[in-house]
């Protein structure tokens, strides 16, 4: 790669989709091509992910500011960025990893240090005349267009409802195209949104843009599902429209160990045998952050019992860092991981993780976060490390949508590009 050189950078503070702060930062290189970042933030985050810099003003955002981040990338990282050439976006991540020098970017800010690299991403492929997933994929992997995961019906952290049970997606694995896949999740969530006001269910939405009606159990929740799927003329089937879940059981699990779901105290154990019985009822595909992130005991029993059968997707437990993805596949923890950017704060280390799960036969599937942004990075890395699957919350609201939108339009563009779940 030409040598290229970081002339100017900026960084303010936006709004995410929650209404909290969040940054948005911009590069230009000499030569005049530049790139935009608007970077994502959690509200279920695990203990092992990058710290986000915040102002903790309690007069301005209830602390939530970002205009002490905003200023390390403007200060501190753009002195340290400018004046010389880099070679590679590596180059550059590891810049700022040795710059922080905090083993979870808390010094300057994962959300700085992320954004940062996000926009230079965007900036040097502007300078090749790449498209962003065409400069990110990896010279060893072929892209594909990933099965998107709709998130139907929100629970825990992401709405206001009595659902322990965070998220419940549907994924339209059997689709032939991309298009077709969005259409389907499309017209399920409104067959959803047609069938919750017919019961006299609410319809307002969590975070992500799944409906937060007033179900307590999950099983509730998985028979209201499949019937949208099957009235919206689909067939709910792990090869046609599954389900995946994420439980997020970090949130409901007890100071003494044991978990709570719907007022019902359970080992974990029992909570593994929940999974199984729901996954022997409903056409459950997948399963995220099944157990807690600190119950590793849990997770290699889930992993034991039903390993085989299902897609067991470590979130918080990997918080897409590779060296705890390692110790995680060495204690044969969970099959598949999931990837979030701002969890490990540069894009290169994203793509490590990645490529470690690769190597290891573990599925990857590229995240979203619930406060989100315009920005459509996610999307594109689904595509450029051909992992196939992409969750992107709801088929609604403009932050989730644009994402779906991007993925049709490269599919649109490049019709040889395979559709669906990546062979592990």
């Amino acid at each position: 790669m030409c040598a290229f050189h970081i002339i100017d950078l900026g960084a303010m503070q936006i709004l995410d989709s929650r209404g909290r702060p969040t940054l948005s930062v911009t590069l230009t290189l000499a030569g005049g091509a530049t790139g935009w970042a608007g970077v994502p933030s959690g509200a279920s985050t695990g203990a092992r992910e990058a710290v986000e810099l915040r102002d903790g003003d309690s007069g301005r955002y209830a602390g939530a500011g970002v205009t002490r981040a905003a200023a390390r990338i403007t200060g501190t990282i753009f002195h340290r960025l400018k004046g010389r050439p880099w070679y590679s976006l590596a180059d550059v991540d590891q810049a700022l990893i040795e710059l922080d020098g905090t083993p979870d970017k808390s010094r300057l800010g994962g959300n700085a240090t992320v954004g940062v690299s996000m926009a230079v991403a965007r900036a040097v492929a502007a300078a090749h005349g790449q498209q962003l997933w065409e400069f990110l994929s990896p010279s060893t992997v072929r892209p594909r267009m990933p099965v998107p995961h709709f998130n139907m019906v929100s629970g825990g952290m992401l709405a206001s409802n009595q659902l322990d049970f965070q998220e419940f997606m549907i994924a339209p694995i059997g689709a032939p195209s991309m298009a077709e896949a969005v259409r389907a999740g499309a017209e399920i969530y409104a067959v959803l949104r047609a069938n919750l006001a017919a019961a006299g269910r609410p319809t307002g939405q969590g975070d992500d843009g799944g409906f937060a009606p007033d179900f307590t159990r999950p099983r509730e929740v998985l028979s209201a599902l499949t019937e949208a799927i099957d009235d919206a003329g689909y067939t709910a089937a792990r090869d046609q429209v599954a389900i995946a879940l994420d439980p997020a059981a970090t949130r409901f699990r007890r100071p003494d160990g044991a978990y709570e779901v719907a007022g019902e105290r359970l080992s974990s154990s029992e909570l593994v045998e929940m999974y199984a019985d729901l996954a022997a009822d409903f056409p459950i595909w997948s399963i995220e952050d099944g157990m807690a992130e600190d119950d590793a005991d849990g997770w290699r029993r889930l992993t034991e019992r039903l390993g085989e059968r299902l897609q067991l997707v470590g979130d918080d437990v990997f918080c897409t860092n590779p060296a705890v993805i390692e110790q995680g596949i060495a204690g044969n923890i969970a099959n598949a991981a999931l990837i979030k950017v701002n969890q490990a704060g540069t894009v290169t280390e994203t793509l490590q993780a990645m490529d470690l799960c690769r190597k290891h036969g573990y599925a990857r599937m590229v995240s979203h976060r619930s406060g989100e942004t315009v920005d459509d990075f996610a999307a594109e890395l689904a595509v450029a490390t051909g992992c196939g699957q992409f969750k992107g919350g709801a088929p609604a609201r403009g932050e989730r949508v644009i994402k779906y939108n991007r993925l049709m339009h490269i599919a649109a563009q490049r019709p040889d590009l395979p559709y669906g779940p990546a062979e592990r």
